[in-house]
């Protein structure tokens, strides 16, 4: 079975300056959180998908297993190289069933690892949320880490006063890789996402996927696909694509918001260099998806 888009990790080095970014450019950003390794975070709710802004609050909790050692140290090591998207999670129905199918498929990162913490509440009561997560490995991108996870008490976690964003963002569209050789991902992207719904042209392989999609991209074709510079080659996650209701709103709040903004297509593009490191691309929701398949 195909799993739509959970969340992805989006690592920086100053936490509360990134979510201030986020606000600036109209989301609503949650109250900050800790985690008992020692990263912290900040959510931004969409419906069925968020942004974690993570950093590595305090290093000397990091262990060496389970989630301090897969997640901790990975973003660790990550934020040593610089600042951005870090790790991509797929929704899970069953992470147990998923650690099956990653060996399987010879992707496979780890067991399931399952972690707690308290949240709150807007009005301050406390709640548990929890999450089972599967790691797996592409190895044609050995630097980079990715997960499906499984949520224990979603009713505690997903709340629509947080997914009412200024910018009137509804969802996210893709997150987009680049890599060198993008057919060199397939089997991996189709293994872990479960799904062989393939979209292909020249620089370019996505999968479209149950919530949003993901897109591999060369340098070349994702220069082309946003704009702008043409990004270092090498394989990693870079951009975000979302959709907005009014773009003429969403780009009026960054410009008050004094974030560089260019205009681009129909929306407009953050560039990495301004958003800590990972592509911010805003698009009308309206929009039509890929016209082909392959």
């Amino acid at each position: 079975m195909a799993r739509g888009l959970d969340h992805v990790v989006h690592a920086v080095r100053d936490l509360d300056a990134a979510a201030e970014f986020y606000r600036r450019i109209g989301f609503t950003v949650g109250a900050r959180n800790r985690h008992p390794w020692g990263t912290h975070n900040y959510i931004v709710q969409l419906p069925g998908f968020f942004v974690e802004l993570l950093t590595i609050a305090e290093p000397e909790k990091l262990g060496d297993d389970g989630m301090s050692a897969l997640f901790g140290k990975y973003n660790e090591t990550f934020l040593k190289r610089g600042e951005g998207l870090s790790l991509l999670l797929l929704e899970s129905k069953n992470a147990k069933a998923d650690v099956t199918d990653f060996e399987r498929a010879n992707i496979s990162a780890s067991g399931v690892v399952r972690f707690e913490r308290e949240a709150k509440r807007p009005d301050g009561t406390p709640i548990k949320v929890g999450f089972s997560l599967a790691f797996a490995q592409d190895s044609a991108a050995p630097s980079m880490r990715f997960a499906t996870c499984q949520q224990h008490y979603p009713e505690n976690f997903w709340n629509p006063a947080f997914q009412n964003h200024a910018n009137g963002a509804q969802a996210v569209r893709a997150i987009v890789m680049v890599a060198d050789e993008p057919e060199k991902h397939r089997a991996f992207v189709s293994g872990y996402t479960g799904s062989t719904d393939f979209y292909v042209e020249p620089g370019e392989m996505s999968v479209m996927l149950p919530r949003g999609a993901v897109s591999v991209m060369t340098p070349a074709r994702f220069a082309a696909a946003f704009g702008g510079l043409q990004p270092a080659p090498g394989s990693y996650l870079q951009a975000i694509r979302f959709a907005v209701a009014d773009i003429a709103k969403a780009r009026s709040i960054a410009q008050e918001g004094k974030v560089k903004a260019r205009d681009h297509r129909d929306g407009f593009v953050i560039d990495a260099a301004d958003a800590f490191g990972a592509t911010l691309s805003f698009e009308p929701a309206a929009k039509s998806g890929q016209q082909s398949k392959s």
